[in-house]
């Protein structure tokens, strides 16, 4: 969700609960892990890339029930970061890439020179990071939502974490976000607190808002956490093609993504009816997030939310298999 990765990427992680159900992993480390099941060709398997954030496993929760219930493949899924996912991807240790926010080095150097990795389509959800606010404040204080007068709120932003600044909460470090950059460019008085996982920072933003405390967060549409906790983004500079080449000198806000798929080239010639699915799966963001709401915080396990969201939306996803 994120935002994260290179310079248009970002965010986050579930809880330990729901990557577990979906993985079968823990909280092992799984970037370079490969699958037995990966790119086997003839094989009625499948292997999906799962990042840590919740709507990227509704992605998978959804396409893996529809595999195994419609198709008959037997569907193993990796927990693996943002960036070395390309590097599996392209190895043929996972054969699918379901939410890709954007990384041009990678595309470059796997799609148009590897030629290992080919695109598989939109998947129809357009992405968003930005710097948000509570809106109980922001209606308080209309004048906290444009960047330039951060700094007159920076005090009542202020943590036992943020070193006597306003506190700037991100989610994992290993998210590629640009706010390191953005403070210092825009010379802003707070500080990036990392929160580590999207868990953790939902489990932060809920404590806040329950005692309706100011706070100003990095964080990413689509996500379910809006229906919980109502949130009004900062007007950045505006964002302009280049304007986050470099890394350093990002001082504009976050681009909107359309989100990718991606697929192991040979996968994708020799991958069947899984990976036509792949190809021809599309939804909306309120699809998403109704599944990612499911498993976040009604706590579904990815199985049972994604049966849900099949039984009532026959619909869409048979299109998928046409």
């Amino acid at each position: 969700m994120r935002i994260r990765m290179s310079t248009t990427a970002a965010v986050a992680g579930v809880s330990a609960l729901s990557l577990l159900l979906l993985t079968g992993c823990g909280a092992a480390d799984m970037t370079k892990q490969s699958s037995p099941f990966a790119n086997a060709q003839g094989a009625k398997t499948v292997t999906l890339s799962v990042q840590s954030w919740v709507g990227a496993q509704a992605n998978v929760a959804v396409v893996q029930y529809l595999l195994e219930k419609e198709l008959g493949y037997r569907v193993d899924t990796v927990q693996i970061d943002e960036v070395p996912a390309w590097d599996a991807l392209s190895q043929g240790r996972v054969d699918a890439l379901l939410e890709d926010w954007g990384h041009p080095e990678e595309e470059q150097r796997y799609v148009k020179d590897k030629k290992t990795i080919v695109p598989g389509g939109d998947l129809g959800v357009t992405g968003h990071i930005g710097w948000y606010v509570p809106t109980y404040f922001a209606k308080e204080h209309p004048d906290v939502t444009d960047w330039k007068n951060l700094n007159k709120y920076a005090e009542q932003m202020r943590t036992a974490e943020s070193g006597g600044k306003g506190q700037l909460m991100d989610g994992s470090p290993s998210y590629v976000t640009n706010d390191k950059a953005l403070v210092n460019n825009l010379d802003l008085d707070y500080q990036v607190v990392f929160a580590g996982s999207e868990a953790a920072q939902i489990t932060q933003l809920k404590q806040f808002a329950k005692a309706k405390k100011p706070f100003l967060t990095y964080w990413y549409e689509p996500q379910w956490l809006f229906k919980k906790v109502p949130m009004t983004e900062v007007k950045l500079p505006a964002y302009k093609e280049g304007c986050d080449a470099d890394p350093e000198k990002v001082a504009c806000a976050y681009p909107h993504t359309p989100l990718q798929k991606y697929l192991n080239a040979d996968f994708s010639k020799n991958g069947g009816e899984a990976a036509a699915l792949l190809k021809k799966f599309k939804w909306t963001t309120e699809d998403q997030n109704e599944v990612s709401l499911m498993i976040a915080e009604q706590k579904l396990s990815p199985e049972e939310a994604a049966k849900k969201w099949a039984d009532s939306h026959e619909s869409t996803w048979k299109t998928w298999l046409s």
